[in-house]
């Protein structure tokens, strides 16, 4: 380091002790929060000194949580992975370059293998240094090249391997360990601070070993018991029913985690089995429940409930790899003939849904709702939405309907009911006629994926909620869960001056014209977005859902206790 550095470090270390105490609370390091995205952090920042602790002073140890989640895994490669089921259950088991606090609900960023970093005034160089004598769980130590690993997979995956974070690194050029402890990311061109830091961060980036990667040719989808640097360890796992994990008695941070073990019970989002199983006590938290469990959770003492925000959207992928779907046209009379706010109808009994478009309707950079509500397809009255979809549907020449379509539906039970309502939808307004065909995460990814349907419906997340993020993986022609092989070139040059575009007015005039542009080409027909309903006894502590933005960033329960 030369001079300036360091004495730009040395900086960072006495703001570092200035705000040492606000590591203690809910908004750590002095990073502002914000939904989706750490605003503020500091350009250099020296965490040398710090170690996580809980929130509550009186936190004690001992006891084990019982969860009770989605956790059917249809693989086990996290990153790969799009669903929930993984994060929620191997999360554990890993650590992160940096992570979301979880004592705020995830919204500030704090050191977690790397305590400290340095980023150049000009925005092109990242640089973290890790932490010492850190183990995975096979007694082998971390080092930068394994960090280098896992994130030149993310970044740039290998032939046959698929990432849905792959485009949150797009402007990253290289990764290149220094040395055994200092890790450097190298842009080609600058991104905003918060951007970067956060993609980094986010909960799905875990860091395996570099030899494991090798080992099983950089493909981790069938190797369950991967060996991570986490506080917890794997015990048993019983497919479709329990994954058990112990305490890491040689984690890193030797005051965490705080509770002796994780029973992590699967149950389908929404279901009565996880009401059940909350209810009855069999467990302590359940995660996705339904509103009418919510509603005995609000009248029932020692009990408490939160509803948040979730990273996803609802939707259907037309594939237009099939001549019928390669016109937009035709995309754009589906995309009408949905009626959305009886889509929300169907599953409130389930779950807090809202109408949307392509942009997450709570977020900054979202049509606002009274406008939204005004544009054909989103209207309380669909009569002008059908005579439009009619309209395009003779204009295509597909007036007559279309007949047989393989429509791939998700075993989720607000999906399946979406696809009924859906196809008729399609039927009475277009004389569109579908097959449902319901298949399991495992089948339905592999399926989304290589292209084998006609219709798809289901659910995908995101990390962040900067357009940068969702746009590139959902919409781009080379997006990782672009699965109606859309393609628009004017759409990905636009998405490029949204990416480098630094002024929040003129930024936000580009999305508004990526908006149109998908309106009338629609890349998938958007049906709602919804919020996510968790629910405990008050005797769980440390667990602070009411703010989360989704629910990928903090699975970790390493500064969970139990009052009991």
């Amino acid at each position: 380091m030369n001079a300036e550095h360091d004495k730009n470090w040395r900086l960072a270390r006495r703001d570092f002790l200035k705000f040492g105490a606000a590591f203690g609370a809910a908004t750590a390091c002095g990073f502002a929060p914000t939904t989706g995205l750490a605003q503020d952090v500091p350009l250099q920042f020296d965490g040398s000194k710090f170690m996580l602790q809980p929130a509550e002073a009186n936190a004690k140890r001992g006891g084990v949580l019982r969860i009770c989640v989605l956790s059917r895994q249809p693989h086990f490669d996290v990153h790969q992975s799009g669903t929930f089921a993984n994060i929620s259950t191997q999360a554990c088991m890993f650590d992160n370059l940096i992570r979301r606090d979880p004592r705020d609900s995830g919204k500030s960023i704090i050191p977690d293998l790397a305590h400290s970093w340095d980023i150049s005034s000009d925005g092109t160089r990242y640089t973290f240094l890790l932490r010492q004598g850190v183990q995975f769980h096979d007694g082998a130590e971390l080092t930068a090249e394994d960090v280098k690993a896992t994130f030149d997979r993310i970044a740039k995956p290998p032939s046959g391997i698929a990432i849905p974070r792959s485009s949150l690194f797009r402007a990253v050029e290289q990764i290149r360990a220094r040395d055994r402890y200092t890790i450097e990311f190298k842009l080609a061109e600058p991104r905003p601070v918060d951007f970067i830091m956060s993609a980094i961060a986010s909960g799905w980036n875990v860091i395996v070993r570099k030899k494991v990667l090798e080992d099983n040719n950089y493909n981790l989808r069938r190797v369950s018991t991967l060996s991570g640097t986490g506080p917890f360890v794997s015990l048993k796992r019983v497919e479709n029913e329990v994954w058990t994990f112990e305490r890491n008695k040689n984690y890193w941070n030797k005051d965490l985690p705080l509770i002796d073990g994780l029973e992590v019970y699967h149950a389908l989002p929404f279901s009565p089995e996880m009401a059940s199983a909350l209810l009855s006590n069999r467990v302590d938290y359940v995660r996705v429940t339904d509103p009418a469990t919510m509603k005995r959770v609000a009248q029932t003492p020692g009990m408490s409930g939160a509803q948040y925000y979730q990273s996803v959207i609802h939707a259907m992928w037309p594939n237009n790899k099939r001549k019928s779907f390669s016109d937009p046209r035709v995309r754009r009379a589906m995309h009408l003939a949905l009626d959305r706010p009886v889509l929300v109808e169907i599953v409130k009994d389930l779950a807090p849904t809202m109408v949307g478009g392509f942009i997450y309707p709570f977020s900054q950079f979202a049509t606002p709702k009274d406008e939204l509500e005004k544009r054909v397809g989103y209207q309380v009255d669909p009569a002008a939405a059908i005579k439009e979809a009619r309209a395009l549907l003779q204009a295509a020449g597909a007036d007559q309907g279309l007949k047989g379509l393989d429509f791939l539906v998700r075993d989720l039970p607000n999906t399946k009911l979406w696809s009924q309502a859906v196809q008729a939808m399609l039927q009475q307004t277009l004389n569109i006629e579908t097959n449902l065909r319901i298949a399991p995460e495992s089948t339905w990814f592999d399926d989304a994926k290589s292209g084998n349907f006609d219709i798809l419906i289901g659910v995908i997340v995101s990390s962040l909620l900067d357009p940068s993020d969702y746009f590139r993986a959902w919409y781009s022609a080379d997006g990782p869960q672009n699965y109606a092989f859309w393609m628009n070139p004017k759409f990905d040059e636009m998405l490029l001056k949204i990416d480098r575009e630094v002024d929040a007015a003129q930024r936000l005039t580009h999305i508004r014209e990526a908006e149109k542009l998908m309106e009338d080409d629609p890349p998938l027909l958007p049906m709602v977005w919804e919020k996510i309903n968790d629910a405990w006894y008050n005797y769980v502590k440390g667990l602070k859902p009411q703010e989360y933005f989704g629910l990928y960033d903090v699975n970790r329960y390493d500064v969970v206790w139990l009052e009991k």
